[in-house]
């Protein structure tokens, strides 16, 4: 009995050797996430996991959790690592990987109402957030006269700026570039402003079964063949 519990032991070992953990919140919508029937089947957190994963030479597997559980999950090691987050979006002690992909948050405005011109104009007015999201910037321009209209998900806030019931929301360009594309007629809106520019990462379970030079070299070889490049691409 000792024996064959030490094969299935070591069994286990070897098929979580040979693949890539990659944690995923469930509650995400396209362009970073689409689940069915509490499976992954597309998005850019798929591309990503099954893009680093192949550069490992190990295969990906998909753990879908809800974003207020992600955190600990990740320190306990249920994932081996959690990507597109930025150190700032996440509490916990992780090791950090170089950078997957920059991208940028704007302020759209519809064009029903004359465009911002400086962030500064919108001291108590409403703009569209999404819960749970951090803006940093934000704050420290505007403090208390940063007026959040929290909404569940990227769609719901471009839904209530087509609705008419926010006229600012903040999102970032390529999920913008891939709801204007879906959307016949796309939204009228005035040109994006700019808010930041941030680079996006993988936080990496300092208890996962991949170490961060692992990781950073399968970004590296993803960057320089274009697969990363070509990922963004498919979404905008």
């Amino acid at each position: 009995m000792r024996c064959i519990l030490l094969l299935m032991a070591c069994l286990l070992g070897v098929a979580r050797s040979a693949e890539l953990v990659v944690m995923v919140d469930s509650t995400a919508n396209m362009p970073m996430a689409r689940v069915e029937d509490g499976r992954l089947v597309d998005g850019v957190h798929k591309d990503i996991g099954e893009i680093l994963a192949r550069h490992m030479g190990r295969r990906a597997r998909f753990v879908m959790l809800p974003r207020k559980r992600l955190e600990r999950a990740l320190q306990n090691g249920e994932a081996d690592l959690l990507c597109a987050y930025m150190p700032e979006w996440l509490g916990g002690d992780y090791l950090w990987s170089r950078v997957v992909f920059t991208t940028e948050e704007v302020l759209v405005t519809d064009a029903s109402v004359p465009p911002v011109r400086a962030l500064g104009e919108l001291r108590g007015r409403p703009v569209g957030t999404i819960l749970g999201y951090f803006h940093p910037e934000m704050e420290a321009l505007l403090g208390k006269d940063f007026v959040r209209d929290n909404a569940p998900n990227m769609e719901s806030n471009m839904a209530k700026l087509g609705h008419g019931r926010v006229h600012h929301i903040l999102i970032t360009r390529v999920v913008l570039d891939y709801y204007q594309r879906l959307r016949q007629p796309p939204l009228l809106i005035h040109p994006p402003l700019p808010v930041m520019s941030f680079a996006t990462r993988c936080a990496v379970s300092r208890k996962g079964h991949v170490a961060l030079r692992e990781i950073d070299q399968a970004i590296g070889r993803a960057a320089r063949d274009g697969s990363l490049a070509a990922m963004l691409t498919r979404f905008r």
